[in-house]
């Protein structure tokens, strides 16, 4: 399996907000989004090759049960139902954090943390060439995340660009076959700095407001800014 890194931080968005723990950060992703802040793992993957028992050392080294499966995209990562296997053996708490574009396939995971693209984050065609039809066309699967939300605990996860995006939040959403709660939507502004993050801020916090979403902060971005292994 290609690792982009591996990594102990404390998430820093969600429902786990400031709990510490061990992430994997697989290489590669099926998707170009415009806004990436991890193109080390989407646009250019990076990374060595490492295999299960290499992977399962690096996470044991680490003081906690929770444990995050991230890319790039890691339901596309050769062996990632195997990894989550192994970490449920070993009692670990497993989120994986996708874009629900691959179905779970009966996955190990305790918290799905899906961040379904919407429309802001497709990428010009002058940016990226045959990325841009490629990404439009395969960014938001509703038949495939309906099953990810009507089989584990979720969280829905979307980066909200403007007030505009809220409209086809509610499109995107109307289109699943099973009914979300309010709280289980997230609404967290796009930026890959405190200052990006905190324009948006107050706008967000309406919306949220407004249709008893859930703000998700980046926790992470505050205290440690957009660098790697945080």
């Amino acid at each position: 399996m290609r690792i982009a890194e591996i990594f102990y931080s404390i998430q820093g968005e969600g429902e786990l907000t400031g709990v510490p723990s061990v992430f994997v950060r697989t290489s590669g992703c099926n998707l170009r989004c415009s806004w990436c802040d991890t193109p080390y793992a989407s646009w250019n993957p990076e990374g060595p090759e490492m295999n299960m028992d290499q992977i399962l050392a690096e996470i044991s080294r680490h003081p906690t049960q929770f444990v995050v499966l991230t890319g790039g995209e890691p339901m596309i990562a050769k062996g990632i139902h195997e990894l989550a296997s192994a970490l449920r053996a070993a009692g670990k708490h497993i989120t994986i954090e996708t874009a629900g574009t691959i179905a779970p396939a009966g996955i190990a995971c305790d918290l799905a943390s899906i961040s379904p693209k919407m429309s802001n984050s497709t990428p010009s065609v002058e940016q990226t060439g045959p990325w841009h039809q490629r990404h439009e066309t395969t960014r938001y699967q509703p038949d495939v995340v309906s099953d990810w939300v009507g089989n584990y605990p979720f969280q829905l996860k979307f980066v909200v660009s403007s007030p505009t995006d809220l409209e086809e939040i509610e499109s995107l959403l109307s289109g699943l076959s099973v009914e979300i709660p309010p709280h289980k939507v997230l609404l967290m502004p796009q930026g890959v700095s405190s200052e990006e993050i905190y324009a948006r801020s107050n706008t967000i916090v309406d919306l949220c407001k407004s249709k008893g979403y859930r703000y998700c902060a980046r926790l992470h971005i505050d205290l440690f800014g957009n660098r790697r292994a945080t």
